[in-house]
């Protein structure tokens, strides 16, 4: 039997993306964000996206950029500067549209697009003003109890991009550190899943079969790959490098008043990923960026 190769360039994976979609991307704020993709689709003409994201710089970045129609998320932050700072010029300009979440609700939002039904049922978010503000609708309990819940509709996307830390060209990854986040939802969520990497090897279980609980999700979720070092930069990728703060306050900065995206865009998307990372001292810049402790 043959095994599909899914390797596939950056370039090749945004060719597959078309103007109107609705995009999740994995990570968790400023932690193991496929920023690589990210940058790559900075450099596309692509337009009018839905995002779907716990979100950190790639949220801002594409806000800022005008590539952003519509924003469902949990948060856009990047931890020590609690509130993404071009997200924040974006949404305070009424630049896109929004329906904010709590991170519960995203979460279902997504399991209930990877279970292929049309919602799922929570407590979440009773009592609050996000049910209405969002337009979400209530189910009650057909059982004895006859609970009033929300029913959080499916968050469907045409694709997903992640970044994890290794995968072998048959899309079988591994995901390491403390926490996984909830890339492997984003994966069954999606159409498409286009992955990132560290490290792209042979056949995995070949070469790591004591490392197979890494591997959160089936293969089959898995569209195509592409080995990126470095990727997920200026966010984390434990246990390869940690988040690059230096990098993100240049960043934040950047945004104050004028706070013009064109005139300083080039500093953090550059004309290529090579390009991109010569210009924060290369690979072994960011693999040398200590982990954090939280």
């Amino acid at each position: 039997m043959t095994m599909l190769d899914k390797r596939m360039s950056a370039a090749d994976m945004v060719a597959q993306l078309s103007d109107g979609m609705t995009i999740g991307i994995g990570g968790w704020g400023p932690r193991r964000k496929p920023m690589a993709l990210v940058r790559e689709i900075l450099r596309s003409g692509l337009k009018d996206l839905t995002i779907v994201a716990y979100g950190g710089a790639d949220v801002g970045m594409l806000c800022a950029a005008g590539k952003v129609k519509k924003l469902v998320f949990a948060f856009v932050s990047l931890d020590a500067i609690p509130l993404e700072p071009w997200f924040r010029k974006a949404r305070e300009a009424g630049q896109i549209e929004v329906l904010e979440l709590d991170e519960g609700m995203f979460q279902w939002g997504l399991k209930a697009a990877a279970f292929g039904l049309p919602f799922l049922p929570t407590r979440v978010g009773l009592g609050t003003d996000l049910a209405e503000l969002g337009g979400l609708k209530t189910v009650q309990s057909p059982y004895a109890d006859g609970e009033t819940l929300i029913a959080m509709p499916a968050l469907n996307l045409d694709a997903a991009i992640l970044h994890v830390n290794r995968s072998d060209w048959r899309g079988n990854v591994h995901l390491f550190g403390a926490d996984v986040y909830y890339d492997e939802w984003f994966a069954k969520a999606a159409s498409k899943t286009f992955v990132s990497c560290e490290e792209l090897v042979d056949r995995m279980e070949d070469h790591y079969p004591e490392q197979a609980q890494a591997n959160v999700f089936e293969r089959c979720f898995v569209t195509g790959v592409v080995e990126i070092a470095g990727g997920a930069h200026p966010s984390s990728m434990p246990p390869h490098y940690g988040p690059d703060m230096r990098a993100f306050k240049t960043y934040a900065d950047a945004a104050r008043e004028p706070g013009n995206w064109p005139e300083v865009s080039d500093r953090f998307v550059g004309a290529s990923e090579a390009e991109y990372l010569a210009g924060i001292g290369g690979k072994e810049a960011v693999m040398q960026t200590p982990l954090a402790i939280y």
